[in-house]
C-alpha cells in the first residue's frame, strides 16, 4: 500500500538477477543508436586497447534500469521520470555479468494516488570491486 512507502526509504529492495552482456546486445544497441565506434562493435581492435574486448556502451547498461528493476520496486510499474544523477564508474566488458541493486531514497505523495519514488542503483559486475555506475532514477507511480 501506499501509505507504507515511507518506511521502505532507505532500505534496500532487492538485487536482480545476474544478465550478461553479449556481443549480439551490444551490436543490437549500436544497431538502434546509430553508435558503432570500435570499442564497442570490432572485436580485433577492441583487443588493442586497454580494455582487450569490446565494452558495452554506457547507455546500454543504463538502458536496462527497468528491466532489472522489474520484480524489485514496491509500487506497481510507473514512468520514467528522469534522473538525478548518474556517474559511470568503469564500462562492461563484453560477456560480463551484471545485476542491479535498489534502495529507495526517497517516496513523496506529489497528488493523491500519485507517488514519486527516488532509487538509488548500483549496477554490479561480477567478479568486480567497482560498480559500473551508480544513478538515482525517479518513477512517477499511479496507485
Amino acid at each position: 500500500p501506499a501509505a507504507e512507502l515511507p518506511s521502505y526509504i532507505g532500505k534496500e529492495l532487492g538485487r536482480s538477477e545476474w544478465l550478461t552482456i553479449d556481443q549480439d546486445r551490444i551490436n543490437q544497441f549500436a544497431e538502434c543508436t546509430g553508435d558503432h565506434q570500435f570499442i564497442h562493435v570490432d572485436p580485433e581492435k577492441a583487443k588493442l586497447t586497454p580494455f582487450g574486448s569490446t565494452i558495452a556502451h554506457g547507455f546500454l547498461s543504463l538502458s536496462l534500469v527497468p528491466k532489472l528493476m522489474e520484480g524489485i520496486m514496491i509500487m506497481p510499474k510507473g514512468l520514467n521520470y528522469g534522473l538525478d544523477s548518474v556517474r559511470f564508474i568503469q564500462p562492461v566488458k563484453v560477456n560480463s555479468k551484471v545485476r542491479l541493486v535498489v534502495n529507495l531514497t526517497d517516496a513523496t505523495e506529489k497528488n493523491p494516488g500519485q507517488w514519486l519514488l527516488k532509487a538509488k542503483v548500483v549496477l554490479e559486475i561480477e567478479g568486480s570491486e567497482k560498480p559500473a555506475y551508480i544513478a538515482e532514477p525517479l518513477t512517477l507511480c499511479f496507485v
